[in-house]
């Protein structure tokens, strides 16, 4: 080939003589030294065939029904869950065993550097036992509570859990959580106490508390410490001992259940499939159950925790599918895959992830529009919980208004958008969903339905029209140490939570739980719950549907005139406080002008609260000398006459800044 060049052939036309030669031959062969030198497209295809060589197809037959478990890793957050995986990779011999192996599971860069899972993750792992080979297939959950919708979606391809708890914290609000979902799933549960190895550890007292929380038996509570990889080894045996097989039926029609996906934007959407009958192979014509279209498998796998491809994927068997889907609807979460001309009945899937928070996302300049709507169109292809709806604004331009399953979740999201695509935005302060039932026939034909829901504060109806209004209301559940009892009750009801019961763990811990209205909750309950009690109670809270309360729309008024960006709704009783510090931080923001600017909240005509911006002025007196009050009178009575003129033909423009700061969440709270 390196003669053809030599002769003066392009290089590309000698690469395609010579790949059409190693095509003939009917195998990938390695480039003709030398290649140091080479241009891009023979360092290109020195890359490919080194990549298909080492990425050899298994063969997944081997591994019999009997020989599989399908387990999940739940916890609270940070009690070690990733900690766990990276040991159980090692053990099994998936990842070599180096000092650098932390959070090998976590890919994305805001895992990292928060420490937290924020994607669940899948791996298989090939583990012989007592003289069988076994292949576990692990998937690695988020615990912080906005994401407890990955979890619930990871443990539909499971058989089992592992519940970790932390031996020095114990059992948490999201602990208990995750145990339900588990439960309700009717998983076997195999409780895990990590971090054995710390000084105030005390995992009797934690054997304890789950016995009395979930009614298993201590002696079934596996002690072990992740990071010195202490004891891990009996887990991988309770998994094999204690998990059962799936229950599948190979020789039945594919029925493939799509649990996550992701977007690569070479080959498309990247399906994670769980196998519950039949089997799928390259080749084969399937079909969405949702979409009814017909795809074309390009390759099938499993997750090694890196792509493994594989000749077949077999029923009772977990891993990933690619068939040229390049939109993610295409791969809908909780989505049934059958052969073409084999119909099926759909697998129950899930009930699909219901946003609780509601904020605006706008461009920082409207030329960047367009780059952030393909940001955005990317991210949430591999992040499905997120709804998007269209938007605009007169001060902020076009935009969006997104919907996200909690704060933390908003901000990994907003994290995630700069970091993976470089883009800069305004986060709107977050709002939830509130719904309004209608009293007009002409509204009800207007909207088509009795009961509204209200995303943007704008569009919320007058109370004229409306026979009531409802909040959205979750089940908050607080672990706390009882010595801070008192204070977390006093938060509480200062957020008008109805308590609901209160149950000691054991000697020293309360486990609370309590009715809050969502909007309470939203931007700072977690922060302020953490403070007061030096950062040991913990909060997981799960939605309660909606309930009546007296809401009112607060208007902003600068010198009279409405400003449409800063409506909010509050409770009648918050309006007051909140419309306060609206007016305030709006002083602080807005320049000042040469007539005064008076700013007011107010509640329909009612004026609630007020700021002034005073205004700049001259001083008419300088060239006064002494002599005679009345001149002085005369000078400053025709500057006020002037001033109130301007103030009625001045315009106030709010400057974009104003707003970027009041609109922003209040992160410095």
């Amino acid at each position: 080939m390196w003669t053809l060049v030599g002769r003066g052939w392009s290089h590309g036309r000698a690469l395609a003589v010579w790949a059409a030669g190693t095509a003939q031959r009917g195998r990938l062969e390695p480039l003709p030294t030398p290649t140091r030198g080479a241009p891009a497209e023979f360092r290109a295809w020195d890359r490919l065939y080194t990549s298909a060589e080492r990425k050899e197809k298994i063969d997944m037959s081997r591994f019999s029904v009997e020989n599989i478990r399908n387990f999940s890793i739940i916890a609270h957050v940070d009690h070690g869950k990733s900690t766990l995986a990276d040991r159980l990779l090692e053990l099994t011999g998936t990842i070599d065993k180096t000092k650098n192996n932390k959070q090998v599971l976590d890919k994305l860069q805001v895992e990292r550097e928060r420490g937290i899972t924020v994607k669940a993750q899948t791996a298989s792992l090939f583990y012989n036992w007592e003289g069988k080979q076994y292949l576990l297939n692990l998937i690695d959950t988020p615990g912080h509570v906005d994401f407890s919708y990955e979890v619930s979606r990871s443990l539909s391809a499971c058989q089992g859990v592992l519940l970790v708890v932390d031996a020095n914290e114990g059992i948490q609000a999201q602990t208990v959580a995750n145990f339900f979902l588990a439960f309700e799933a009717q998983l076997s549960v195999i409780p895990v106490i990590n971090k054995i190895d710390l000084k105030n550890a005390d995992p009797e007292r934690v054997e304890k508390q789950i016995e009395k929380v979930f009614d298993i038996p201590s002696d079934e509570c596996i002690k072990i410490s992740a990071k010195l990889g202490t004891n891990v080894e009996r887990v991988l045996q309770a998994v094999i001992e204690r998990i059962p097989p799936p229950k599948v039926h190979r020789k039945n029609p594919l029925r493939a259940l799509v649990f996550d996906s992701t977007f690569d934007q070479y080959r498309g959407v990247i399906a994670n499939v769980a196998l519950f009958d039949g089997v799928v192979s390259k080749g084969d014509k399937i079909v969405s159950a949702h979409t009814k279209k017909i795809h074309e498998v390009n390759e099938v796998g499993v997750l090694n925790p890196n792509e493994q491809p594989a000749h077949k994927l077999y029923a009772g068997q977990v891993g990933y599918l690619i068939a040229g889907m390049k939109d993610v609807t295409e791969a809908q979460i909780g989505d049934t895959l059958y052969l073409h001309k084999q119909q099926v009945e759909p697998l129950p899937g899930f009930k699909s992830a219901k946003p609780m928070v509601f904020a605006g996302m706008y461009p920082i300049d409207q030329s960047e529009y367009n780059n952030l709507k393909s940001a955005i169109e990317k991210l949430t292809i591999n992040d499905s919980s997120v709804t998007v709806h269209r938007d605009s604004s007169l001060a902020l331009g076009a935009g969006w208004r997104l919907g996200f399953l909690g704060l933390l979740h908003m901000e990994v999201f907003n994290q995630r958008l700069e970091q993976e695509y470089n883009a800069s935005v305004i986060l709107t302060t977050p709002t939830v969903p509130y719904k309004a039932v209608l009293s007009s026939a002409k509204l009800i034909k207007e909207y088509r339905e009795k009961e509204i829901t209200i995303i943007n504060p704008a569009q919320f109806p007058e109370k004229s029209k409306v026979t009531e209004y409802l909040e959205p209301v979750v089940l908050g559940t607080i672990i706390t140490p009882d010595e801070y009892t008192g204070k977390v009750m006093m938060l509480c009801q200062a957020r008008r939570a109805v308590q609901k019961n209160m149950i000691f763990i054991d000697q020293n811990r309360v486990m609370l739980k309590y009715l809050f209205p969502l909007n309470e909750i939203v931007v700072d309950f977690y922060d302020s719950l953490k403070s007061l009690s030096s950062g040991y109670a913990s909060f997981d809270y799960e939605d309660a549907g909606y309930q009546t309360a007296e809401l009112v729309k607060m208007d902003i008024l600068l010198n009279g005139n409405v400003v449409e960006e800063l409506v909010t709704i509050v409770h009648k009783d918050k309006a007051h406080s909140v419309g306060k510090a609206i007016c305030e931080r709006l002083k602080d923001s807005l320049p000042r002008q040469l007539f005064e600017i008076a700013i007011q909240a107010a509640v329909g005509s009612k004026i609630i609260a007020r700021e002034t911006v005073k205004a700049y002025r001259k001083n008419v007196l300088a060239k006064c000398y002494g002599g005679d009050i009345t001149r002085k009178m005369k000078l400053l009575k025709r500057q006020a006459e002037g001033k109130k003129k301007l103030r009625k033909v001045g315009n106030i423009e709010v400057p974009r800044d104003a707003f970027i700061k009041v609109l922003k969440t209040q992160s410095d709270k």
